[in-house]
C-alpha cells in the first residue's frame, strides 16, 4: 500500500528542489510549475521563458520543479495525488488520461484565447484528444521521416516502402548498407507502419489496430505482403547487426556511413548536423501501394491543475508558453514539430531538413494514427511484439504464424473494451 507520508515528503523535497525559491512579497503570487523530460539545456530555455512570463506579469513569480528524467513521472504523480502546491505541470501523452480521469488537470479555456486560432490543426486536435476537452496545450510533436544520403547516389527519396527496399538493396555493398534496421527495443512500431500503410484507406486512424470493418490489420493479405517485404529490407539492405540496434545505434550507423538511409523522429536533425554530414536530406515516411501512409505521433504539453491556488494565472501561464514566440523558441531548443501556424514561414522550419515534417502535415494521405495505449494488453503487446520481430528476422518463426498472434491477441483485447 502507498505511504501517503512519504508521498508527503517526496512533494515537499520536490518543492524546495525547485529553482526561484524565496520568500513571497505581500500580494505577490508565486506559481509552482514541474517539468517531465528533463535535461540542462532544456530547464536552461524553460527558465529563461518562464523570466519573460514574469516581466510579462508583474506581481507573478514562477518557481520551476526539474525533478531527475527517469523518475519525472512518477514524482508528479506523488505531488498530484497530495493536490496542493502545484500550479503547473508538463502531461504526455501516455499520462494525460491517467491524470484527467484522477481529476488532477484543469479543463483550458479555449474560445476567449486568441492563441487557440494560431495553433495547428495537429495541434489542437492532440490538445482535446483525452475526452474532448483541453486538458493541456501540446508544446510540439515527434514524428518520423526519412532521412536519406544524397552521397550515396540518393537522388530522390523512396516514395513508398517498395522503392526504399530497391533504394536500399541498390546501396548494399561490403562493409557499407542501404537501410538503418531497427531490430531491438520498438523495432515492432516499423513492422506495424508497414502493415499499416499495406492495408491503405482501411485502416481506421482512431483506433489504429484495426479496419474500418472491425477486423484488425494483422488479418488481411495486405499484412503478409507488408511483414515479407520488412523481412527483405533486413536480410538484404541492413548489416547483420542491425538484429539488435536501438536509437542510437541506428542513427550512429547513418551518421558514420555504414548505412544511407534512416527513419526516425526530428531530434535527429540536430544531431546529424552536428556530425558534420553534408550530403543529405529529408522526405516524408514511404507509402504502401495504394499511397497511404501512417503514423502515431508522440508528444507532450503543458497544463494547469484542477487544484491549484491561483488558476487564473496558471492558465495564463500555460498559454503564454502556447504562444507563437514562446512555442517556436521551445521547438527550436527541443528539436520539435512546432505547434504554431507562424512556423511555417520561419526559415528553421519553412526549409531545409524541417521541410518534410510541414510537407507530411499537409498531406491528407500522411495520417497521423492513434495507438490503442487504452487497451489492457497495451503494455504487454509492445514487449511481446519486438520478441516477435527478433524471432521473424532470424528465421525462428515465419510471417504467417506472428500475424496469427498479434490477429488473434488484438481481437481478443476488442472484445475485452466492447
Amino acid at each position: 500500500m502507498r505511504n501517503p507520508l512519504l508521498a508527503v515528503a517526496v512533494a515537499a523535497t520536490l518543492v524546495l528542489a525547485g529553482c526561484g525559491s524565496g520568500s513571497t512579497s505581500p500580494g505577490e503570487v508565486r506559481l509552482r510549475m514541474i517539468e517531465s523530460l528533463t535535461s540542462p539545456e532544456r530547464t536552461k530555455l524553460i527558465k529563461t521563458l518562464l523570466a519573460a512570463f514574469e516581466r510579462a506579469n508583474p506581481g507573478v513569480q514562477v518557481e520551476l520543479i526539474s525533478p531527475p528524467l527517469d523518475s519525472a513521472d512518477q514524482k508528479i504523480t506523488q505531488i498530484l495525488q497530495t493536490k496542493k502546491d502545484l500550479d503547473v505541470l508538463e502531461v504526455r501523452d501516455h499520462t494525460a488520461k491517467s491524470f484527467s480521469n484522477n481529476g488532477w488537470l484543469a479543463e483550458l479555456p479555449t474560445r476567449d484565447w486568441p492563441g487557440w486560432a494560431d495553433l495547428t490543426d495537429l495541434a489542437r486536435t492532440k490538445a482535446v484528444e483525452v475526452g474532448g476537452k483541453a486538458y493541456l496545450i501540446p508544446y510540439g510533436f515527434y514524428q518520423r521521416t526519412v532521412f536519406y544520403r544524397t552521397d550515396r547516389g540518393m537522388t530522390a527519396p523512396p516514395a513508398t516502402w517498395q522503392q526504399l527496399y530497391e533504394a536500399a538493396r541498390a546501396m548494399t555493398t561490403g562493409d557499407r548498407y542501404g537501410y538503418s534496421f531497427r531490430g531491438g527495443k520498438g523495432g515492432a512500431d516499423y513492422a506495424v507502419m508497414m502493415i499499416s500503410a499495406y492495408n491503405g484507406a482501411a485502416v481506421n486512424p482512431e483506433k489504429s489496430f484495426y479496419l474500418k470493418d472491425k477486423r484488425t490489420i494483422f488479418s488481411t493479405p495486405e499484412a503478409a505482403q507488408a511483414l515479407d517485404l520488412y523481412v527483405k529490407i533486413f536480410k538484404e539492405a541492413s548489416p547483420p547487426d542491425s538484429v539488435s540496434w536501438g536509437y542510437p545505434e541506428m542513427v550512429q550507423g547513418f551518421t558514420s556511413g555504414v548505412t544511407g538511409i534512416l527513419i526516425q523522429d526530428p531530434e535527429v536533425i540536430k544531431t546529424v548536423e552536428e556530425s558534420g554530414l553534408t550530403g543529405w536530406s529529408t522526405a516524408p515516411i514511404p507509402k504502401g501501394p495504394t499511397g497511404y501512409a501512417f503514423q502515431p505521433v508522440g508528444y507532450a504539453g503543458w497544463g494547469a491543475t484542477s487544484f491549484s491556488a491561483h488558476p487564473k494565472e496558471a492558465v495564463r501561464l500555460v498559454q503564454f508558453l502556447s504562444e507563437a514566440e514562446q512555442s517556436i523558441a521551445f521547438a527550436k531548443g527541443n528539436s520539435l514539430i512546432p505547434i504554431s501556424r507562424q512556423a511555417q514561414n520561419d526559415p528553421q522550419f519553412a526549409q531545409g531538413a524541417w521541410r518534410a515534417y510541414l510537407q507530411a502535415q499537409q498531406d491528407p494521405r500522411q495520417v497521423i494514427t492513434i495507438r490503442p495505449v487504452d487497451y489492457p494488453g497495451w503494455s504487454r503487446f509492445i514487449a511481446d511484439s519486438d520478441r516477435d520481430v527478433q524471432a521473424l528476422i532470424t528465421g525462428r518463426t515465419t510471417t504467417a504464424e506472428v500475424l496469427r498472434s498479434w490477429d488473434a491477441f488484438w481481437t481478443d483485447q476488442a472484445k475485452q473494451v466492447s
